[in-house]
């Protein structure tokens, strides 16, 4: 191992610790164990004192006593926690010396551009099932018509939802036409087929989209003291809701249901 003394093999290490930790958070991870991570891998490498830092949109790290810091600033954040274990498993991996640090690094590195994605198409099939399925689960009174539409809606809302977050950076827009979307379909089966019920399809559709683990993150960081990033994720989270909601009343508004 090199001189735990050289600059570059503190930069090594920082290098590291800071991709580890801004993909872990891409991947929708909670900050104490993003910050567990990284100090884990720190510290088995051979590093005294490390300190660490980890909040939604950026993450800290200092090493030699605090002489050597450096931050990375993370802008995407999804949910993707294939990506998260395999972070972990590779620290465990460091931690058990299966890997020394090169190996490490390298791993990490095609973590980030080759972590298997399901193909669009399986995700609009499973949009479609988890549609059905939650209308079913959270509505008591509805027609077995209420399962099929409330099937396409969701695919269909989330095919437009994923077409448009390739083309714009603005934060809530595609879960807001996502939303648009869904409504304006519900409404067109309504009119094809009287007897379906608007309420039951988009509340099944719009599960796809409610942020669930993000809403659950949030409180598990607040939990576990981490302030600042639950209160973040909350407010992120609830933005995305708001979103959501926005899209249907503007339908509602101005086509009625």
């Amino acid at each position: 191992m090199a001189n735990k003394h050289d600059a570059k093999f503190y930069q090594e290490i920082l290098d590291i610790c800071l991709l580890a930790g801004r993909l872990m958070i891409e991947g929708g991870s909670e900050m104490y164990r993003v910050e567990d991570t990284m100090l884990r891998i720190a510290k088995n490498a051979g590093v005294d004192d490390p300190r660490v830092f980890a909040t939604p949109t950026c993450v800290f790290m200092s090493l030699d006593g605090g002489n050597l810091s450096q931050m990375k600033q993370i802008r995407d954040r999804n949910i993707n926690l294939e990506l998260v274990d395999r972070v972990n498993e590779l620290s465990r991996e460091f931690a058990n010396k299966k890997i020394d640090l090169i190996q490490l690094h390298n791993k990490i590195a095609n973590v980030e551009t080759k972590t298997p994605a399901f193909p669009l198409w399986m995700q609009v099939i499973g949009a479609a099932v988890l549609s059905s399925t939650l209308m079913v689960l959270f509505m008591d009174d509805y027609d077995w018509i209420d399962f099929p539409a409330a099937a396409l809606v969701g695919a269909l809302g989330y095919l437009a939802y994923v077409y448009f977050k390739r083309f714009t950076k603005v934060r809530f827009l595609s879960e807001l036409i996502a939303a648009i979307v869904m409504s304006i379909i519900a409404i067109i089966i309504k009119v094809l087929f009287p007897q379906t019920i608007v309420d039951n399809i988009l509340i099944g559709a719009l599960m796809t989209l409610v942020p669930g683990l993000a809403f659950t993150n949030a409180l598990r960081d607040l939990f576990m003291g981490d302030l600042l990033s639950g209160i973040v994720r909350l407010f992120e989270a609830t933005l995305t809701a708001i979103a959501l909601g926005g899209g249907v009343a503007i339908v509602i508004k101005f086509m009625g249901a």
